[in-house]
């Protein structure tokens, strides 16, 4: 399907190692401008506040939601600046959400660093991840459509909404496949939904297009999440920064185990009680865990359900005219689901 429409851009791409500096190049000074724009929003009166800001904001990550609000504002031919206003405001509530995350799971470490709990305790981190939100919502109301602030503010209640829910089924090994699939669009999805929907209000694009480019991020989310649960038993523990199994360990139950325990596997059951019930510090468990998972062509069924929502995806971005910012789209998309970290 793609070869017709494959641009020698994104044909020289996908012959050489894809990386994020070949997705991000045509957007690598909008990209600084967001970075700037997170440290001003984070700049205050407190110096507790302004030590933790410059924490979170010390190094600038992947900020792939940022990435992909640019590129689809750029996609639709925008040519203002308050797309990076908003990408900077996106991976503020991103940031607020992973904040008050690390103390639901009394996260220690986040990529390899300790978390702001770990640093200054839950009572500060809480604080700090509100004065977040309502940083973000102050500047949206002062520079945003009545449209985007309704956006930002439903996405921000979904996102809680998942969170919540998940909580609530931790340690649940009777969650099916569908209630997992709705944690993961309302915690994960919903704000990939958001962050294109919002590049196409910016572009005062027709009805049909927002749609279009919502369904695109809410897809490319799903795949995201399903992929990050599934490299919590693959991945590499110095590239996560974490051990194998921390999601279980917290009480995650993701697809990888949902479908093996939906094949009746009650050895594994037995097995995955016991990791709960002494955290996660049996590294026999772990590994008997992730045998069995692996034997048992999860991490397989969980792979072709992300490629499943990364190629609805791929076909809804590529319906938009050939540009050189549908090609990184598409390149993006294929970055998220083979990615190893």
């Amino acid at each position: 399907m793609m070869k017709a429409n494959t641009s020698a851009f994104l044909q020289s791409s996908l012959e050489n190692n894809l990386d994020l500096n070949t997705i991000y190049i045509q957007i690598t000074h909008e990209l600084r401008k967001v970075e700037n724009l997170l440290k001003e929003m984070i700049n205050s009166s407190n110096p507790l506040i302004n030590e933790i800001g410059n924490y979170l904001f010390r190094k600038s990550g992947k900020r792939i939601r940022p990435a992909l609000l640019l590129l689809c504002s750029k996609l639709l031919g925008y040519k203002g600046t308050q797309d990076i206003l908003f990408s900077a405001l996106i991976e503020a509530i991103h940031t607020a959400s992973l904040i008050h995350d690390d103390i639901v799971d009394n996260s220690e470490l986040r990529r390899g660093q300790p978390t702001v709990h770990a640093k200054w305790g839950p009572n500060i981190t809480v604080l700090l991840g509100d004065y977040l939100y309502i940083r973000t919502i102050d500047q949206a109301l002062k520079n945003s459509s009545r449209k985007i602030l309704e956006v930002l503010t439903e996405v921000t209640t979904e996102m809680v909404e998942g969170e919540i829910t998940e909580y609530y089924h931790s340690g649940n090994l009777a969650l099916k496949e569908e209630q997992y699939f709705d944690i993961i669009k309302k915690k994960t999805a919903s704000l990939f939904r958001a962050t294109c929907q919002i590049s196409s209000l910016l572009a005062e694009s027709n009805e049909q297009v927002e749609f279009q480019l919502a369904e695109f991020g809410l897809n490319l989310g799903m795949a995201f999440q399903i992929v990050d649960d599934l490299l919590d038993f693959t991945g590499d523990e110095d590239r996560l920064g974490k051990p194998a199994l921390s999601d279980l360990r917290e009480g995650r139950v993701t697809l990888p185990l949902i479908f093996t325990l939906q094949e009746g596997n009650s050895h594994l059951k037995s097995k995955v009680t016991g990791y709960f019930q002494n955290k996660g510090h049996s590294e026999g468990l772990r590994n008997e865990i992730l045998e069995i998972v692996t034997k048992n062509g999860a991490l397989k069924y969980a792979m072709a359900k992300a490629r499943e929502f990364g190629e609805r995806s791929k076909k809804l971005i590529l319906d938009f005219p050939a540009s050189i910012y549908r090609d990184s789209l598409v390149l993006f998309t294929d970055f998220l689901l083979n990615r190893d970290f």
